[in-house]
Formats: structure tokens, C-alpha cells, sequence
């Protein structure tokens, strides 16, 4: 599965990129996440709970940062599991770029999905997705804006590469959530360990 979005935060580039780097920022961000720690420079663990449809599990992950451009961006990849809820592999490019007095915030995710998870079929994971991304930028805008927004304008225009496995426009795939994704950390983290997500 794979998808492309963006965001607009009104906050700085610099101040954006050091909130997508911070344990404490991601874990008040991140939809259901019980624990996130920062395992080296470049590492991040998460526990996320998640409920999709009538499965609800805790899910456990871990994300990698590559490719490190710092303020500009970087490639996170990993993979999240939540038993026999099932598992999620894939990673995100994240691009931050000076938009006015904000920063708009690109992102690419590919992502793999198994289990129970991926038998809810999805439209389900798609739509539950969408939203823990929606609420992910909401409170990743707050955090960063200390308090002075609590929106971000999401442009997202999800567009899947694959019209036959992907969601329509608009929508948000399961990995584009943890996940991530986010990436950014805090979008793949959740779209990893929740879709993956992530997440």
C-alpha cells in the first residue's frame, strides 16, 4: 500500500523538525500511545493501543531514521506488531518545507499490512486511519504552537499508487498513520506501529 499527503503546521521549520524528534511531543501526539522512547539517535520505540473495528490490541514497534537532512527532512522505516491483531512493515519520506510563517509538511509512505488487521478489509482500516492522522496532526500542531493553534490544515491529499489496493482520493491509508507514520517520527512511528501506524 502506498499513499502521499501534506500538512501545513504553523509553526517554524526548525520548531517543527525538533517536535518530530521528541519522545515527549510524539507520545502527547500520537492517538493511543501508551509509551515511546528514543533508543539511540536515530531509533524510537512505541507501545500504541489501537482499536479498529472490533479489533482492539496494543502494539508494540520500532521506526529507524535515515537519510537524515536535518531541518529538512529524512526517511523512517520500520515495523510494528500487535499479536494476533497482526503487524505492519513499511517506512515514509518526510520533507518539511517553509510555507509563509508555517511549515508544510510532505510525506510518501509504503507500507505492508498483515493478520487480522488487514482481514477487516480497507475501507475500515482506511477510514480509522484517516482519523487517528487527523487527530495526530491536530495534536502535534497544539504541542508544537504551544497551544497558539490547536488545527493543522491538512492538505492531505492521499494519493495511492495502486487505484486496485489503495483508498480513494482523499483518504488515509492504515500506514500513513503511525505511523506513522507519520513520518516524521511521530507520523510513521504511528503509521509503523498502527497500520503499522505509525505508527
Amino acid at each position: 500500500m502506498e499513499m502521499s499527503g501534506e500538512y501545513k503546521i504553523n509553526a517554524s521549520r526548525e520548531k517543527v523538525w525538533a517536535g518530530l524528534n521528541d519522545p515527549e511531543v510524539l507520545k502527547q501526539s500520537i492517538p493511543g500511545c501508551d509509551e515511546i522512547e528514543q533508543t539511540s539517535d536515530t531509533s524510537f520505540t512505541a507501545k500504541v493501543t489501537a482499536k479498529v473495528g472490533p479489533v482492539k490490541a496494543k502494539f508494540a514497534g520500532a521506526v529507524e531514521l535515515t537519510d537524515i537532512d536535518a531541518p529538512n527532512g529524512y526517511r523512517i522505516s520500520g515495523e510494528g506488531k500487535g499479536g494476533a491483531a497482526g503487524f505492519a512493515k513499511g517506512g515514509a519520506n518526510v520533507k518539511l518545507e517553509e510555507d509563509g510563517d508555517g511549515t508544510l509538511l510532505k510525506y510518501e509512505v509504503d507500507a505492508q499490512v498483515g493478520g487480522k488487521l488487514a482481514q477487516l478489509g480497507a475501507r475500515l482500516i482506511d477510514g480509522t486511519a484517516k482519523k487517528m492522522a487527523s487527530q495526530f496532526f491536530e495534536n502535534f500542531a497544539e504541542v508544537v504552537t504551544d497551544g497558539d493553534t490547536g488545527e493543522a490544515e491538512a492538505s492531505a491529499e492521499a494519493a495511492p499508487a495502486a487505484a486496485a489496493s489503495g483508498p480513494a482520493a482523499g483518504q488515509v491509508t492504515a500506514m500513513s498513520q503511525v505511523g506513522a507514520g507519520t513520518w516524521i517520527s511521530g507520523l510513521v512511528v504511528a503509521a509503523i506501529v498502527l497500520y503499522a501506524l505509525f505508527g
